[in-house]
């Protein structure tokens, strides 16, 4: 049985398309030959292939009790490794010769192995899969000039594994909880909204008008209008909105998004200390159609109900 890189057993997952499945079928014999266990998934399109063997080795990389391997083949070769090397823990090569594969083994730790149908012969392709199967990784090879591997070209090699690994697996998100329209706010100064007991506001741009706004807990926003719609969006905190015009009613929090029409009379309790973003479609202003004291009053009553 071919030498293996780690004491557990082998197992190879096989598949090529109809430019590669002569070649393909020549290899698969050989290594069950070796007594070495073969999956063989047939012939499919040469993406197709390439994509089902990277997703299974990736899969299996972990698995204490086997080592997966794949041999794919299409025409070039090329083509099956492209598709094989889009899943993490996955380096595929297309070896011509059996010099690529021990440099790809030795090298690049390759744990798939590309073939030509086109290009390869099957006594050269032979000789190719004998060559990856029996060179372990950092092992000797061509581009060493058949000498073991300087040590800090060995230990270079040894910690490229780790990093390998890495690439192509979700990158941890950064614990913020800040977006980017949180982060704008943070140094910017506000001024109080005098008809408006509780609330700040800071301007962004003049006409059309935006805006970042604050408001205490249980503050409250009497009946009013706009002459200009606005939209809005919720950066903290929660709130109650009545749009008392359309007799409809919303709640509020982290990241809903409201627009009001033009002249639609709103009202607004504030659950929580709360932040939005807001911007009319042209110069801000407010009417007032009721006051605190009616506000409140409607709020208390709605809630009796």
């Amino acid at each position: 049985m071919a030498q293996q890189s780690t004491k557990r057993p082998l197992k190879i997952i096989a598949g090529a398309d109809s430019f590669g499945c002569n070649l393909k079928d020549v290899l698969v014999s050989q290594l069950r030959a070796l007594n070495i266990q073969v999956e063989d998934l047939g012939t499919d399109k040469y993406y197709s292939v390439g994509e089902e063997i990277g997703r299974r080795v990736s899969q299996a990389a972990d698995d204490p009790t086997v080592e997966t391997r794949g041999l794919v083949a299409c025409g070039t070769g090329v083509g099956v490794a492209i598709f094989a090397n889009k899943f993490p823990g996955v380096y595929a090569a297309t070896c011509l010769n059996p010099d690529e594969a021990r440099n790809a083994r030795s090298i690049n730790n390759c744990n798939v192995l590309a073939v030509s149908g086109m290009n390869t012969t099957s006594e050269v392709a032979s000789d190719v899969l004998k060559s990856f199967l029996e060179t372990p990784f950092k092992s000797p090879c061509p581009a060493s000039g058949s000498n073991p591997w300087p040590d800090e070209i060995d230990q270079f090699l040894e910690n490229s594994v780790n990093e390998m690994n890495k690439i192509g697996t979700p990158k941890p998100v950064e614990s913020s909880s800040d977006c980017h329209l949180c982060s704008l706010v943070k140094s910017r100064e506000f001024n109080a909204v005098d008809i408006m007991p509780g609330g700040s506001i800071s301007i962004v741009r003049e006409s059309p008008t935006s805006a970042f706004v604050r408001f205490t807990a249980g503050s409250v926003e009497p009946a009013h209008h706009h002459t200009f719609g606005h939209d809005l969006v919720v950066l903290k905190g929660s709130k109650r909105v009545w749009n008392l015009s359309k007799g409809e009613k919303y709640d509020l929090g982290i990241g809903d998004y409201l627009f009001t029409p033009a002249g639609d009379v709103h009202r607004v309790k504030y659950v929580e200390d709360t932040e939005f973003f807001i911007k009319w479609e042209g110069q801000w202003d407010l009417f007032l159609d009721e006051d605190h004291a009616a506000a409140n009053a409607a709020i208390d009553k709605e809630k009796e109900n």
